[in-house]
């Protein structure tokens, strides 16, 4: 497939690209809007984004707590298996709150095509970018990580 891809773009970069091909097909494709009652699209895009900055911001600060790498380009550098604060519940909370993000743009797009975004978004993530990642961990944390894998799910 593409694994030449993996672990190359970083992930916020191509969340940018996604949110900004988002618009494109919303603005391309009007006729499709998200059929909710008036208010609805606002108020959900507005609680995905809340969740998105706590999943963000709580994941980045217990990598900086750890002094671990947050370069999802070079997940051999990292120097901790960090294991507490949300990634008690999943594996990759970043990830999650990025998908978050996309998911209150296409709400708020209001257009079904937009949400097409999140999932291309995400699959992308989950082969080319989590993948990769797992494995240089588990290359990295042995038995730790494979055990920590065993406990918690990929995404929730």
């Amino acid at each position: 497939m593409m694994r030449w891809l993996a672990c190359r773009i970083p992930p916020p970069l191509l969340a940018l690209l996604c949110a900004w091909g988002m618009a494109l097909a919303a603005r391309r494709w009007p006729q499709w809007p998200l059929s909710l009652p008036e208010g609805v699209s606002l108020v959900v895009s507005g609680g995905l984004l809340l969740l998105a900055v706590w999943l963000e911001g709580s994941a980045v600060w217990a990598f900086v707590r750890r002094r671990t790498t947050l370069s999802p380009l070079q997940p051999q550098r990292s120097s901790q298996l960090v294991v507490s604060g949300f990634y008690r519940f999943s594996r990759n909370p970043m990830y999650l709150g990025m998908l978050c993000l996309l998911l209150a743009w296409g709400m708020w797009l209001g257009q079904a095509v937009a949400l097409a975004g999140p999932l291309l978004w995400g699959l992308w993530i989950d082969r080319l970018q989590i993948v990769p990642e797992e494995r240089a961990l588990r290359a990295r944390f042995g038995d730790a990580y494979a055990a920590y894998c065993q406990r918690v799910r990929r995404w929730l």
